[in-house]
């Protein structure tokens, strides 16, 4: 056989490789081996007792704490509020992370800015029950290569079982694929609160179309006060926020709309 022929043999073998290995990193979701219910509350920086909630049912993504990027530094505020919750409920930690706008301030999305929020999401494994992860963060054009090598780095030193979220603006999931091929488990597209994108956003969804990023085709963000009128597709997560503490008659009014 020519060289040639055994060079290009090589190169197809290795391109297959590639894309059987990408194909399992984007298909893999740890969630559902762990089997995290496919309802989750988001309880966000309030005092929340979910204390009735059945937890086969529901989970749990509660706000851990907010992360603000200042200069090269982190500055870090955690959870002050009580959250109360069945004792086998599965738990997902919420690190929120913000970006201070003020002139002279302004993050410098450094190395070992990156370094020190790892350490600091980490640390949320710590909290009781707490089985999953999920960064919020908002992240502009200039900070996405930051936030990609964040996740990068927070997923390498995760455990491998330990599933690994993020947030997604409704924006990201529409043909913008700066999302392809991050390493998390599911980019939960935040279908409220959408501003401009709000209209073609819930048109798209009703017309029966769906996202472009495959990311996003694994759970839905929704917040009970902005009815949604798609038909939820039974395979995906649902996280939902509410713009007040949960009661037990928000659940009737959940399940009626699913």
């Amino acid at each position: 056989m020519k060289r040639s022929s055994r060079f290009a043999i090589l190169i197809i073998g290795a391109t297959v490789l590639i894309t059987v290995a990408s194909c399992h990193r984007q298909t893999r979701n740890r969630l559902d081996e762990i089997q995290f219910p496919r309802i989750v509350i988001w309880a966000w920086e309030r005092p929340e007792d979910l204390s009735f909630i059945d937890s086969h049912k529901y989970g749990i993504a509660f706000l851990a704490q907010t992360l603000t990027l200042k200069n090269d530094d982190v500055v870090s505020n955690p959870r002050h509020q009580p959250l109360e919750v069945p004792p086998d409920t599965k738990m997902m930690a919420v690190t929120r992370i913000e970006s201070q706008k003020v002139t002279g301030q302004k993050p410098a999305l450094s190395a070992s800015q990156r370094e020190k929020l790892v350490k600091l999401i980490r640390q949320t494994l710590e909290r009781g029950r707490v089985t999953a992860i999920q960064v919020d963060f908002d992240a502009l054009v200039s900070e996405r290569d930051f936030y990609r090598a964040l996740l990068q780095d927070l997923r390498a030193q995760l455990p491998d079982n330990v599933p690994l979220s993020m947030t997604a603006l409704a924006s990201f999931c529409i043909g913008d694929r700066w999302l392809n091929d991050l390493p998390v488990d599911d980019a939960v597209p935040m279908i409220f609160r959408m501003g401009a994108d709000d209209r073609s956003v819930r048109n798209m969804l009703a017309n029966g179309n769906d996202f472009g990023e495959p990311l996003c085709r694994r759970s839905y963000g929704i917040a009970l006060d902005e009815p949604l009128q798609i038909k939820f597709d039974e395979s995906r997560r649902v996280y939902v926020f509410n713009n007040h503490a949960w009661r037990k008659d928000d659940l009737v009014s959940l399940k009626q709309r699913m």
